[in-house]
């Protein structure tokens, strides 16, 4: 069929003088059409007019006026065959191929010798599956152009899905006489061979052309392949270690022959034909991450996370300048809790190829991982540059410019998160928890309440926005009732921590429920492996108010000794009473 415009242009012109018998008779204004009617010159004239004038409304792309057009023709002049073809045209074009059979039927019918007819009769023919047609068709456009091979595949492949196959091989047959033997034709005959369960035969072909070719190694991979998903491992294997003697260095013999160690239960020596074959570079990196991404199923098995991590070692290795050998690399990594090691891995990839966001992300959450916050910001914010509306990237750079105490450029970052996210609820509620820790260090307190409120509703299980929104009402020694019941489920979520366990306590402390908040803060001490000083300074808050000053004073000097300083705990040790 016609590819280009001009193409198309041209053809359509040419048919209308090609098809019609209009033969002006000497001495009148009259001619006939195509139908054998007698017609005025006038009237051909205004066909032809016509004709042209639909021509130029469909190529501007107003369809609805052409085909107004066309049909008009065909009432003037029904055995108009070129506007037959540009009607069915149209109507294919709208995905209508039902309706345009009958036209094309008519215009092959009329004009035997077209050959943009019958291929576009044979392209509405498969679109509504009326295969059984295809087969005259196809000798029409065979006999039409007896030397496009294009046509005698078709034909084929038309018998094929009829389960014709002898009649399939016949043509086959026709098209090595006439273009001598392919690996086309090779591939084709074995597909049809193996339908017909004549295993034998599809051998016998491709051990004639290593005969021929013996140095041909897609010839064994085929042999090797038709005997190994049949059932003859041992004559596929075979097959294979000749082609590995003649080229040791294709890749995809040892491939093949990884497959056969496998199916054998040999995992040794099926990885160890894989890491031959991943180290050579002509192999394309495509199929390699496949062949890795193969293992992600049995993943967490130890084994299996090995294998895929030594792979794409060799990835890098033989392919040292794609960014995707680094990108599944440092995936592997860190699949295998290697986060120092993964993190140059991934800086590689983001230098290779900036353009694929995953492998920033990932970049950035290694190097908070890492504590590097410089870095985090530094290429968390070029990422940006690049993908401005990702939520997760502005989260990230949040978390960082927070950790460095810079809350106002935390709180941008963050608001840009929730904007751009409505739909993550782990995101949403990160963002606001996060955004409630800025508030408060900035001293927004109603914004700080706000943004924990909202983040508790995305996630009313989020144990550590329960735990920091409890304890900054505690220390404000507002709503406890309300921090107490969040403090507790906090605890209830991630039981033994000390960190909760002092917060509860605290807001006990400020209930007045001396003897419960005693109980607790023994928890957390009991649980606290860093010695906090805060905590040593509330249990002694806790011991004064239970009546043992001695006690509460000792809890308050081990808490200075551990590094808490402040003039209200000085007061404390000094005065031997509690002090606000």
């Amino acid at each position: 069929m016609p590819v280009a415009f001009s193409v198309l242009f041209l053809a359509s012109l040419l048919l209308p003088l090609a098809t019609h018998a209009q033969h002006k008779k000497s001495g009148d204004n009259k001619s006939l059409s195509s139908a054998g009617k007698v017609m005025s010159y006038q009237d051909s004239a205004l066909v032809k007019q016509l004709f042209f004038s639909a021509l130029r409304e469909k190529t501007i792309e107003n369809y609805k006026l052409a085909t107004e057009m066309f049909e008009r023709i065909l009432q003037a002049d029904p055995a108009n065959d070129a506007s037959m073809y540009e009607l069915a045209n149209l109507k294919r074009q709208q995905n209508d191929f039902a309706g345009s059979e009958p036209l094309l039927e008519q215009a092959v019918a009329i004009n035997k010798d077209n050959e943009w007819y019958w291929g576009a009769l044979a392209d509405s023919y498969e679109k509504t599956n009326t295969i059984d047609k295809l087969e005259n068709v196809f000798n029409q456009l065979i006999r039409l152009n007896p030397d496009k091979p294009e046509y005698y595949f078709d034909k084929a492949n038309a018998f094929n899905i009829l389960k014709r196959y002898d009649d399939a091989l016949k043509v086959y047959d026709e098209l090595e006489k006439l273009n001598g033997p392919s690996d086309d034709l090779l591939a084709n005959r074995q597909k049809i061979y193996l339908k017909q369960g004549k295993i034998d035969q599809a051998a016998a072909e491709l051990e004639k052309q290593i005969a021929a070719n013996p140095h041909e190694i897609r010839y064994y991979l085929a042999l090797g392949e038709i005997y190994n998903s049949n059932g003859f491992a041992d004559k596929a294997f075979k097959t294979l270690q000749q082609a590995e003697k003649l080229d040791p260095r294709n890749g995809m013999v040892h491939f093949a022959l990884a497959d056969i160690y496998r199916d054998k239960k040999n995992n040794e020596a099926s990885f160890n034909e894989l890491t031959q074959g991943f180290a050579i570079p002509d192999i394309g990196i495509d199929q390699k991450i496949n062949i890795i991404s193969g293992y992600f199923p049995k993943f967490p098995d130890a084994n299996a996370k090995a294998s895929a991590l030594e792979l794409s070692r060799i990835l890098t290795v033989a392919h040292p300048n794609d960014a995707r050998a680094y990108a599944i690399y440092g995936d592997m990594l860190i699949q295998n809790e290697k986060y120092k090691e993964a993190r140059p891995v991934v800086k590689k990839s983001v230098q290779l190829n900036d353009q694929v966001y995953n492998v920033q992300e990932q970049l950035v959450r290694l190097e908070l991982g890492d504590n590097d916050l410089d870095s985090a910001i530094k290429d968390g914010e070029k990422a940006l540059s690049l993908f401005p509306n990702q939520a997760w990237m502005n989260y990230l750079v949040g978390v960082a410019w927070a950790q460095k105490k810079d809350n106002n450029k935390a709180v941008g970052y963050l608001k840009n998160a929730t904007s751009l996210e409505l739909q993550d609820k782990q995101l949403l509620s990160l963002s606001f928890s996060l955004l409630g820790d800025c508030y408060h260090e900035l001293k927004n307190i109603k914004s700080s309440d706000e943004s924990y409120d909202k983040a508790l509703t995305y996630n009313p299980d989020n144990a550590f926005t329960l735990n920091n929104y409890a304890y900054y009402l505690s220390l404000r020694n507002e709503q406890l009732e309300k921090a107490a019941t969040m403090s507790l489920h906090s605890n209830e979520l991630q039981p033994n921590t000390a960190s909760f366990e002092d917060t509860y306590a605290w807001i006990l402390f400020k209930q007045k429920k001396y003897a419960q908040a005693k109980e607790w803060m023994e928890k957390a001490l009991a649980h606290d492996k860093d010695n906090s000083g805060v905590k040593y300074e509330h249990y002694g808050d806790i011991l004064f108010f239970l009546g043992n000053a001695d006690a509460a004073v000792t809890n308050w000097k081990k808490a200075k000794g551990f590094g808490e300083q402040s003039p209200v705990l000085d007061r404390k040790i000094n005065e031997k009473k509690y002090s606000e």
